[in-house]
C-alpha cells in the first residue's frame, strides 16, 4: 500500500525525528522499506534502505537529519523487488529534485525507457522515480514547476499520490490520482500524508484534495490548483476528530471490515497495473499453449484458484485444474513435464505448503509462474515471474481483498486468453461498491436470525461453488461455527439427512445456474431449512427462498466474484455478535510458514 509523508517549516530544525514518527505512525500499512529526505541550504540529503523503520533509522542516523522540508516514505513493493536503489524516495538526474509516491504508475516500464532514450540517470526500477522524472523531462524544456507537474500529471497513468520538492526552494509539491492524500495545517509548518495517523499527532486541521489536483504547501499556507487548467481551487479546512485508532481503521470497527471496503480501490488499482504489465501477455501464451495448466494454492488461494478454473474454460475454452498444494505433489508432480505449466498462488508469497508444491513442480521442469501480494517474497523470487495482487497490507487475518484481487487476476487472464475486451472488467469496482451498500442492512438482520446455530451449509454450482467454500471458511475462521462448503447437487447425496428447522442454509446463486438452485432451495426447503439465497434480482429465487440477498446484474462470472461480498459480510457481524475479534481469530496466523 505505501506511505508518504512531507513536513514544511518555517525555519531549519532537526526534521529526522518528525520524520521517523511519521514514519512509524504509517507501519500499519505495511512495508518492506523505508526512506527520507531533507532539503536544506540548496542540497538533499538522503537516505533509505530495505528494513524496518528503527533499524533504517538506526543505520543511516536518520534523527540527526535536518532541514527546512523533509519526506519520508514506506514502500511496499510493486515495479522492483525490496532494495536500497528501489526504495523511496528518489533523486533527479542531477539530485536538484526528491520526492517520492504511494501507489502504483502502470506505464512504468515504458517510461524508463523514453527517459533513458532522454539522457535522464535512471537508477532503479520503482515506479516512484518515474514519478520524478516525468517532472523532470518538462523542467528540462523549459516549463515552470506547475506546468510540469500538470503536464507530468499526463503521462503517469495508474492510481498514485506523489510528493516532490527542489533543493533551493521554499515549498513541496503534491499531486493525486485515485490513491489517498491528506494535508495538514499546524502552527509554522504544513504536512502531508497518503493516511491521516501520520499527521493527526502534529496537527487536526486538514484538507483532502480530490483527483486531478495539485497542492502546493508552504509553510504558512497551502494552495490547490486543478492539474486541468491551473486554476486555484479553494478549500477549507475541516477538523478532525477521531481517535488515533479509529484513523488507522478508516472509522471502521475492524480492520477486516475496512478492508472489504477496500476491495473496490484495490480491484480497481489492480484492473489497471494489469493493463500496463509486460509479464501478462507472455503468461497468456504459456497458459493458451500449455500440455496441461494447474492453479495450485491452500486455503483461500485454492478457492480463488478453484473461481479461476471455471473462468477459463467458460471464456477461453481451456481446461485448468485448480488442486491444493500438497495434494499436487501426490496426484500430479510425478506426472508433469516441461510442456506443464503452473501458477503458484499465495496472499503472503511464505505459504510453505505452495512452496513444497512449487519445488517438486520445478523438478519435473515444468514452467512455474506465481500470483502473490507480497513482492520480493520466497514465491516471487523462485518463479519464472509473479503477477502482484496489489492490495498492500492486509492486517486482518481473514483474507479478503487479497482474495477478490486474486479471483479478478484470473478473470482477467480468461479474458485475455479468449481474446476478450478487459475494458469490461473496469465495471467490477463500482459493482462491488455497490453491492455492498445494496446488502450490508439486510445481511446484517440475517446475521442476527441465524448466529444461535453452530452448524450450517454454503452450496454454490459452477463458479459460485468456489465462492460458497470461501464464504464457509470464512464462517469457520471468525465466527467459529461449522459450516460446510459444498456442491448444491451434491448436497441430496448424504448430507441432506443433517436438515431440521429452522437449519440455516445459503445457496450462491450464479444467474444462468437458478433452475439447478431452485431444486436444490426446495429439497432442504420442505424440510424445514431456512433458506438464504445471495444472487441477482429474480422471480423465481424470491419465490422460492426464504431471503434473497440481492446482488448487482452483471454477466455470469462478474456476478459470482460479487458473491462472496455479502458473505464476507455475514462472517464478520456474526463474528461481532458472538463476542469475537474477526481481526485475530484464535488458532490462525496470517503466514503458514510451516508444513
Amino acid at each position: 500500500m505505501c506511505g508518504i509523508f512531507g513536513y514544511v517549516s518555517s525555519k531549519e530544525e532537526a526534521l529526522g525525528p518528525i520524520l521517523i514518527a511519521a514514519a512509524e505512525r504509517l507501519t500499519y500499512r505495511g512495508y518492506d522499506s523505508v526512506g527520507a529526505a531533507t532539503m536544506n541550504n540548496g542540497k538533499v540529503d538522503l537516505r533509505k534502505d530495505t528494513g524496518k523503520v528503527d533499524a533504517v533509522a538506526a543505520k543511516y542516523n536518520i534523527a540527526e537529519m535536518r532541514g527546512q522540508r523533509g519526506i519520508t516514505q514506506l514502500r511496499w513493493a510493486t515495479f522492483g523487488e525490496p532494495s536500497q536503489v528501489n526504495s523511496q524516495p528518489h533523486l533527479d538526474s542531477t539530485g536538484d529534485m526528491v520526492g517520492a509516491h504511494n501507489g502504483n504508475v502502470v506505464n512504468n516500464v515504458e517510461l524508463r525507457l523514453e527517459f533513458i532514450a532522454e539522457g535522464m540517470t535512471v537508477r532503479s526500477q520503482n515506479d516512484g522515480e518515474t514519478c520524478v522524472h516525468a517532472v523532470e523531462r518538462y523542467i528540462n524544456r523549459g516549463y515552470e514547476f506547475i506546468d510540469a507537474i500538470r503536464l507530468a500529471y499526463g503521462d503517469l497513468q495508474g492510481d498514485y499520490a506523489f510528493v516532490i520538492g527542489r533543493a533551493n526552494d521554499d515549498k513541496l509539491y503534491a499531486f493525486k490520482k485515485g490513491s489517498g492524500m491528506v494535508i495538514g495545517i499546524g502552527e509554522g509548518f504544513t504536512c502531508l500524508s497518503s493516511d491521516l495517523p501520520s499527521i493527526l499527532p502534529l496537527t487536526r486541521n486538514v484538507i483532502r484534495p480530490q483527483d486531478g489536483e495539485i497542492v502546493t504547501l508552504w509553510a504558512d499556507r497551502v494552495e490547490v490548483r486543478s492539474v486541468k487548467d491551473g486554476k486555484q481551487i479553494i478549500r477549507m479546512p475541516e477538523t478532525v476528530t477521531e481517535s488515533m485508532d479509529a484513523v488507522q481503521k478508516g472509522g471502521y470497527p475492524h480492520f477486516m471490515l475496512k478492508e472489504i471496503h477496500e476491495q473496490a480501490q484495490v480491484a480497481r488499482e489492480l484492473i489497471h497495473l494489469l493493463d500496463g504489465s509486460p509479464d501478462v501477455q507472455p503468461l497468456v501464451e504459456k497458459m493458451k499453449n500449455a500440455r496441461h495448466l494447474y492453479l495450485i494454492g491452500c486455503g483461500t488461494s485454492y478457492h480463488a484458484a478453484s473461481v479461476g478454473s471455471v473462468y477459463i474454460a467458460q471464456l477461453a475454452g481451456r481446461a485448468a485444474i485448480p488442486v491444493l498444494a500438497p495434494q499436487f505433489i501426490a496426484q500430479y508432480a510425478p506426472a508433469v513435464g516441461y510442456e506443464d505449466v503452473g501458477i503458484f498462488v499465495s496472499q503472503s508469497g511464505e505459504t510453505k505448503d505452495v512452496l513444497n508444491a512449487l519445488e517438486a513442480a520445478e523438478k519435473r521442469g515444468m514452467a512455474c509462474f506465481g500470483l502473490a501480494n507480497v513482492v520480493g517474497s520466497t514465491l516471487t523470487k523462485a518463479t519464472s515471474f509473479c503477477l502482484p495482487l496489489c492490495c498492500g497490507y492486509e492486517i486482518s487475518v481473514p483474507a479478503t481483498k487479497t482474495f477478490t484481487n486474486q479471483v479478478v487476476t484470473f478473470l482477467y487472464l480468461a479474458y485475455r486468453m479468449a481474446g476478450r475486451n478487459t475494458r469490461d472488467l473496469e465495471l467490477i469496482p463500482e459493482l462491488m461498491n455497490q453491492t455492498l451498500e445494496m446488502v450490508a442492512p439486510q445481511i446484517e438482520s440475517i446475521a442476527k436470525d441465524i448466529n444461535e446455530w453452530n452448524d450450517m451449509y454454503c452450496l454454490g454450482y459452477g463458479a459460485t461453488y468456489a465462492i460458497a467454500l470461501e464464504g464457509a471458511l470464512k464462517l469457520k475462521e471468525i465466527t467459529y461455527a461449522h459450516c460446510e462448503g459444498m456442491l448444491s447437487t451434491e448436497f441430496k447425496h448424504g448430507p441432506l439427512s443433517a436438515v431440521s428447522k429452522g437449519f440455516p442454509i445459503i445457496f450462491c446463486a450464479g444467474s444462468n445456474d437458478v433452475p439447478l438452485i431452485i431444486s436444490g432451495i426446495n429439497e432442504v426447503k420442505v424440510r424445514g431449512a431456512r433458506t438464504i439465497v445471495i444472487g441477482e434480482e429474480d422471480a423465481r429465487l424470491r419465490a422460492n427462498g426464504d431471503d434473497l440477498v440481492v446482488i448487482p446484474k452483471s454477466d455470469a462470472q462478474i456476478s459470482a466474484l460479487l458473491g462472496v461480498l455479502p458473505l464476507q459480510l455475514l462472517s464478520y457481524h456474526m463474528s461481532v455478535m458472538r463476542g469475537f475479534d474477526p481481526d485475530f481469530p484464535r488458532n490462525l496466523s496470517k503466514t503458514l510458514t510451516v508444513d
